[in-house]
């Protein structure tokens, strides 16, 4: 079958509220947001491992509070208003300098304003330099994200499909999700090539061309593996 070069065209993706897919696995931090501006203590730190819905929530989060987010260089104009609302995506691998970090941490804290940031690592196991800057996270609430189940899996699958505006039927959702790495990560990233393969082939998303995808992906990670494997590669002397 002829194929086509398909162009890397951008995709509206939605960070709406309404779009996350709730399941016992991010339930404690959808609730944790949801509960704003309830909230008992003014700095909140969403943990999660890369791809698990971390950047979702924060934009749910800051749309509905109003939030800005924290950029380096901006930190004093975000003190000077009264009642700030910011939110800081990646604490744990931010531009901003410790002492600006333990600015905003700070006044958060002693009720000038609310902090939602988001994390890999628990704030406890951050190594900052400034002991206060520990100190303040470790005393912060946390809502920790855990690995993805079935129903968010699945969940996301059907919005990533629906962002792209691709029609999936629910046996090649089933299909893909039993034989997919399980990460949210790896959803998102398995999507984009099953779009590509689609556009390229011009074909529906069936259960033969999500084969030939995971095939493909399955064969990259072998090949991968090999040549980066544990044992040197053999020299001539």
């Amino acid at each position: 079958m002829p194929s086509q070069i398909p162009l890397d065209l951008p995709h509206q993706a939605s960070h709406a509220r309404d779009d996350i897919v709730l399941s016992a696995s991010n339930r404690l931090a959808v609730e944790a947001i949801d509960s704003w501006p309830a909230w008992r203590h003014s700095v909140l730190v969403i943990v999660g491992p890369p791809g698990s819905g971390k950047s979702h929530l924060a934009s749910a989060w800051a749309e509905r509070a109003g939030a800005v987010p924290v950029r380096r260089g901006g930190v004093s104009g975000l003190l000077d208003q009264p009642d700030f609302r910011a939110v800081l995506d990646d604490i744990d691998h931010c531009d901003l300098a410790e002492d600006e970090l333990f600015a905003v941490v700070n006044a958060a804290r002693l009720g000038g304003g609310t902090l939602l940031a988001t994390s890999r690592r628990m704030p406890r196991d951050l190594t900052f330099a400034l002991a206060d800057l520990r100190s303040r996270l470790a005393a912060a609430t946390v809502a920790e994200l855990g690995a993805p189940d079935d129903e968010l899996l699945a969940g996301v699958l059907v919005k990533l499909f629906a962002d792209r505006q691709i029609d999936i039927d629910a046996k090649a959702l089933r299909y893909l999700g039993e034989r997919m790495e399980r990460s949210l990560d790896a959803a998102r990233q398995l999507v984009a090539a099953v779009d590509r393969e689609a556009l390229a082939s011009k074909e529906r998303v069936t259960r033969r061309l999500l084969k030939r995808v995971l095939d493909r992906d399955a064969e990259a990670v072998r090949h991968q593996t090999v040549v980066s494997g544990p044992y040197p590669a053999a020299t001539e002397e």
